[in-house]
C-alpha cells in the first residue's frame, strides 16, 4: 500500500518516539518515589507541630522494603498488647491499678497478663525533661533524637517494678459447722515473664516461673522487668468435707501494690480497755504535727475501719489478711453498711499523751470472759480509694488481741466525761446503778465538785503577782491547777479490773462487800490478805455507799502524778507524797513500767505491742529528786 507523504511523516515520528523511550530506559534507571519515602518526608513537619508527649515511635526508616513475612505483626510504641487485643487465647488481659474479681473452682487455673508499654510514663516525662533541659538550638536534630533513644533503651534495658497483689473473697465452706482452725486449702500465685510460659500453673515447667502460696487470703509480690508479665491464680481441690469454690480479686501495678497487708510484728491497734460486755481500742496518733488547721482536717474525717471476731468462732480462718475476705466472713465489721455495725461506734478523739488526733472504737454486746481480735484496715488508702488509683484496693493492719472481763458486772467502761475529759476506762460499777452514761456523771461530778474546793484554796495564792513576787520562777498557778486536774482525775475515778487478775502491782479493794450478784469471796481467799481498810473498803468511800460494786482490783495511780503536784503547786499547801517502801505507798501507788499498763494516768491504755509507736509522754524520774516527801498527800478537800 502507497502511503501519502503525510503519512510517511507521521510514521516516520513514532518509530523515532519509540526508539528515544527505548533508549531512555536502557540507559537511565529512573527513581520513582517511594510510599514510605514519601511519608518520611512528610511525617516530621507534622509531629514537629504535635504536642511531644504523644511520642509516637514509627520507626519507618527501620521497616523492611521487601515483602513482609507471614508472621510478622507491627509493633506501635503507643499501644501495648493490652490495648490492642493480642493477649493469647484464655489469657485475661490486667490495667494498671484496675482489679479484677473472678471465681475459680478448686482444681482449676485462672490465668492473666499484664504488658508493659514499651512507652512508660516515666519515660515519656524523662524525654520531656530532657528536651527542656536541652538547647535544641546547639544539637542538630538527629542528636537530640539519639540523645532521646539512648534515655530510652536505659529505661527499658534497666526495667519496671510491677507489683502483682490478689485478695481471697470467698473460700469453700464446711459443709457442717465447725469452729476448726483448719480452713480450706489457700490460694496459689504463678508468676512468668518466659515466653515461652504464657499460662503459668501447676502444670507449666517450674523453671520458666515462680510460686507462692496466698497467706491468710492475700499475697503480695513484686519483680522488674520489661516483658510482659503471665499471673496465673490456682486453687488446690479441697477436702471432701468443703464445699463451694473461690471468689478472688487481683491487680497488678507499676506503682504500689493495690491490696496490701502489714507484715510488721507490732500492733496497729491499741487496746484501752474491756468490761464484760466491751472493749474501747483506738488507732495510734494519725499525725505528729502540732498544726490546728491539719488536726482539724483530720478530726473532721474517719481514715480507718476495724473487724472483729471471737476466736472461737472460726468464720475468718483464711482470710485475715484480705479486705474483701474480713468484710464477708468477719463477725463484726465497722464499715459502711458493716455485719453487726450497731455494735460498735466510731469516733474521732485527741484523748491521750500529745494530745493529737486518733481514731476509737468502741464494741458492746461481746460476750464475758471472751478472747476476741481486732483488725484495723483501710479502704484503699488515706487519698486513694478504688480502681485506677494506685493502692486503691484495701490495707490490712496486723490483728489487736484483747479479752473481756469476768462477768461480775463491778467494772464498766465509761468515756466522753465533761470534767475529767481523759478518762475513758473500766471504772468500779454494779448493774442495778444504772447505765454507763448515769455511771460517768456520778464520777465526773463528784471530781468536779473536788477541784471546786482546790480553786477556793488557790484563790488565795497571788497567781496575779509579779514574777519575782510568785511561788516559783519556773512554774506558775496554771502549771499547779493542770498537775491537781491530772492528780485528781486519776485519784478519784479508779481505775478497775477483775478481782481475778493476778497482776501484782493491782491492789484488791472491797474485799468484805459482796459480788452484785450477791456471792461473797470465802474466807480462804480472805485470809491471804491483811484485815485492813485499804483492802475491805475503796479508795473513795462514796464509791461503796453508792455504787457497791464488791471485790475488784484497782489499777493505782502513777506516783509521778504526785511528784508533779508537789513541784508545780505552792508548798503553802503543804502537798507530799509517800516514797516507795513507805508506808501506804503499795495502797496508794504505783510506779510507771515502759510498755505495761503497771499504774493508771490520763489517757492510759493497755498498751500492747508497738506501744512506743504512740508517741506516749512520759514523766521523768528527775522529778523525785530534791523533793520533801512525807507518809501521804493531804489534799484540800480530798477523799
Amino acid at each position: 500500500m502507497q502511503l501519502s507523504p503525510l503519512q510517511s511523516r507521521l510514521a516516520a515520528s513514532l518509530i523515532a518516539t519509540c526508539l528515544l523511550i527505548a533508549l531512555y530506559l536502557t540507559l537511565f534507571t529512573p527513581h520513582f518515589a517511594l510510599a514510605e519515602t514519601l511519608l518520611q518526608e512528610a511525617l516530621p513537619p507534622i509531629l514537629d507541630d504535635l504536642d511531644h508527649d504523644l511520642e509516637l515511635e514509627l520507626d519507618l526508616q527501620a521497616a523492611p522494603t521487601q515483602q513482609h513475612d507471614p508472621t510478622y505483626e507491627p509493633e506501635f510504641a503507643a499501644f501495648d498488647r493490652s490495648i490492642i487485643g493480642r493477649a493469647p487465647v484464655g489469657v485475661m488481659s490486667l490495667t494498671n491499678n484496675v482489679e479484677m474479681s473472678l471465681n475459680v473452682e478448686p482444681g482449676s487455673t485462672q490465668v492473666f497478663v499484664f504488658e508493659l508499654s514499651a512507652t512508660s510514663g516515666e519515660e515519656r516525662n524523662d524525654i520531656r525533661e530532657l528536651r527542656r533541659g536541652t538547647d535544641t538550638g546547639d544539637l542538630p536534630g538527629d542528636a537530640l533524637e539519639e540523645l532521646e533513644e539512648e534515655r530510652r533503651v536505659e529505661r527499658r534495658q534497666s526495667g519496671r517494678t510491677v507489683y502483682i497483689s490478689a485478695n481471697t473473697c470467698e473460700q469453700p465452706q464446711r459443709k457442717t459447722r465447725s469452729n476448726s482452725d483448719q480452713g480450706p486449702p489457700q490460694l496459689t500465685l504463678y508468676v512468668s515473664t518466659d515466653a515461652s510460659n504464657e499460662s503459668p500453673g501447676p502444670q507449666a515447667d517450674a523453671s520458666t516461673q515462680v510460686t507462692f502460696n496466698f497467706t491468710e487470703g492475700a499475697i503480695m509480690y513484686n519483680l522488674t522487668t520489661e516483658r510482659p508479665v503471665f499471673i496465673g491464680v490456682h486453687a488446690s481441690n479441697a477436702s471432701a468435707e468443703f464445699q463451694g469454690g473461690y471468689n478472688f480479686r487481683v491487680a497488678a501495678s507499676t506503682d504500689t501494690f493495690f491490696h496490701s497487708y502489714s507484715t510488721e510484728e507490732d500492733a496497729d491497734l491499741i487496746l484501752v480497755d474491756t468490761d464484760s460486755q466491751g472493749a474501747l481500742l483506738m488507732t495510734h496518733n494519725l499525725t505528729d504535727s502540732s498544726d490546728p488547721v491539719l488536726h482539724d482536717r483530720i478530726m473532721a474525717t474517719q481514715p480507718y475501719v476495724m473487724f472483729a471476731q471471737n476466736e472461737k468462732e472460726g468464720s475468718i480462718n483464711g482470710v485475715r489478711q484480705s479486705y474483701c475476705g474480713l468484710q464477708v466472713y468477719a463477725q463484726i465489721a465497722a464499715t459502711k453498711d458493716g455485719k453487726s455495725a450497731n455494735m460498735v461506734k466510731t469516733a474521732m478523739t485527741k484523748r491521750g499523751p500529745g494530745k493529737l488526733p486518733k481514731q476509737q472504737f468502741y464494741f458492746t454486746g461481746l460476750n464475758a470472759s471472751a478472747d476476741y481480735i481486732g483488725i484495723l484496715a483501710q479502704n484503699g488508702n488515706l487519698t486513694n480509694v478504688g480502681n485506677g488509683k494506685p493502692g486503691g484496693g484495701g490495707h490490712v493492719f496486723r490483728a489487736t488481741a484483747f479479752t473481756t472481763k469476768r462477768d461480775n458486772g463491778n467494772c464498766a467502761i465509761i468515756q466522753n466525761l465533761q470534767f475529767c475529759d481523759e478518762v475513758a476506762y473500766s471504772v468500779p460499777s454494779n448493774p442495778s446503778f444504772g447505765d454507763t452514761e448515769k455511771l460517768a456523771e456520778f464520777y465526773d461530778s463528784y471530781a468536779s465538785e473536788v477541784f471546786e474546793n482546790f480553786k477556793k484554796v488557790m484563790a488565795q495564792v497571788p497567781c496575779e503577782a509579779p514574777n519575782v513576787q510568785r511561788y516559783s520562777l519556773v512554774r506558775n498557778c496554771s502549771d499547779c491547777n493542770a498537775a491537781y486536774k491530772e492528780w485528781l482525775c486519776s485519784v478519784a475515778i479508779p481505775r478497775c479490773e477483775d478481782f481475778s487478775n493476778s497482776t501484782d502491782t493491782y491492789h484488791p479493794r472491797a474485799l468484805s462487800q459482796p459480788f452484785p450478784n450477791g456471792e461473797r469471796l470465802d474466807a480462804e481467799i480472805l485470809g491471804k490478805f491483811p484485815n485492813l481498810t485499804a483492802y475491805n473498803s475503796s479508795r473513795n468511800p462514796r464509791i461503796d455507799e453508792v455504787i457497791r460494786p464488791g471485790p475488784y482490783k484497782e489499777v493505782l495511780p502513777c506516783d509521778d502524778l504526785c511528784y508533779a503536784l508537789v513541784q508545780s503547786c505552792p508548798s503553802s499547801l503543804d502537798f507530799s507524797c509517800p516514797r516507795p517502801g513507805d508506808a501506804g505507798f503499795s495502797s496508794s501507788y504505783a510506779t510507771r513500767v515502759p510498755g505495761q499498763l503497771s499504774c493508771n494516768y490520763q489517757g492510759s491504755a493497755h498498751l500492747v505491742s508497738g506501744a512506743g509507736r504512740m508517741g506516749e509522754i512520759g514523766y521523768m524520774s528527775s522529778w523525785v529528786a530534791g523533793l520533801s516527801l512525807g507518809a501521804s498527800l493531804v489534799m484540800a478537800g480530798v477523799i
